[in-house]
């Protein structure tokens, strides 16, 4: 068990390395995206599941030769697929010909965003990000279909009675988290309106913001952070967010353009960008932040949830 913790830590680490790698090469966005996502989100992630493994593994009783064979036949048909690109780093090919040069030279008339990333991701490949947001969604529906249990009010008071030792210790670091946490908050909003014009976004503002949520779980106790953040009021957050992305690709429909083409959602076709822009980025927003606090809530759920078995069994 100790040695899947460093594992884990040292992943940590080198995500955040490579965050440091990416601002030295100029890709802030991505650097913003490697530190929060890979050094943060997923190191704790991956740490609340490794309290949940047990230290031995239960002998499989299927054989699961269906699943092995749909896995290998979808990776030889990807494998197949990337034969017709090109050479990793081939100075001639399309996207270093055409591609590019059109982002860079063309955005700031077509989009007037400064921030080319944010062009990019959010006007010229939106389809594609709205794919990203809806496969978040489903990656949130799958975890609460596949790890959800249900609680009763008398499990949260022996939880809180089992924490509350623990959170009492700590008193320093609730203070200085009850300090932080506003800060957080307020400097993920700053990340999700200030996308256009610097590192930021949608994606990496969610996961700030949910980030600030797990942390105040983790100091106060999961049951506190319910009674605080109602589950069923997050996962009506989720589907907003992926509904009002794919709200304003209808609405672009309807005033005669094509799907996610914001140029006509307002006279002036670059307040029509920005206003595409603003409502998509806010449904990124919610979705990836609403996603990640239902995984925590129900990972750690499942956590309590053995904790409180192995207390009863100890009595």
């Amino acid at each position: 068990m100790k040695d899947l913790v460093a594992v884990v830590m040292l992943a940590g680490i080198y995500s955040l390395l490579s965050a440091s790698f990416f601002v030295v090469m100029d890709a802030a966005d991505v650097a913003f995206t490697e530190a929060s996502v890979g050094a943060g989100i997923s190191t704790l992630l991956m740490l609340v599941a490794i309290t949940m493994t047990g230290r031995s593994e239960h002998l499989v009783r299927h054989k699961p030769m269906l699943a092995l064979v749909v896995v290998t036949i979808i990776g030889g048909l990807l494998i197949y697929g990337t034969l017709d690109m090109p050479h990793f780093g081939a100075v001639d090919s399309p996207i270093h010909g055409y591609v590019a040069p059109r982002y860079i030279n063309d955005s700031m008339q077509e989009v007037g965003v400064i921030n080319i990333v944010t062009s990019v991701l959010a006007s010229y490949r939106a389809f594609d990000t709205f794919g990203e947001v809806v496969v978040i969604f489903t990656a949130g529906i799958g975890v609460l279909v596949l790890l959800s249990v249900e609680r009763r009010p008398e499990d949260d008071a022996e939880i809180d009675s089992l924490n509350k030792a623990m959170h009492e210790q700590q008193l320093i670091l609730r203070i200085a988290t009850k300090m932080l946490i506003p800060f957080i908050l307020l400097f993920a909003l700053y990340v999700q309106f200030h996308g256009d014009f610097g590192p930021g976004g949608g994606f990496q503002a969610g996961v700030i913001f949910a980030s600030a949520i797990i942390l105040y779980a983790m100091l106060f106790g999961l049951s506190t952070a319910r009674r605080v953040i109602n589950q069923s009021f997050i996962q009506l957050v989720a589907a907003i967010g992926v509904l009002l992305f794919g709200s304003t690709g209808l609405v672009s429909l309807l005033n005669g353009g094509n799907f996610l083409d914001y140029n006509v959602l307002f006279v002036d076709p670059i307040a029509g960008q920005h206003l595409g822009i603003f409502l998509i980025e806010w449904g990124v927003g919610c979705t990836v932040a609403s996603v990640i606090v239902l995984i925590f809530f129900n990972f750690a759920g499942r956590r309590e949830n053995y904790k409180r078995k192995k207390h009863r069994e100890t009595k």
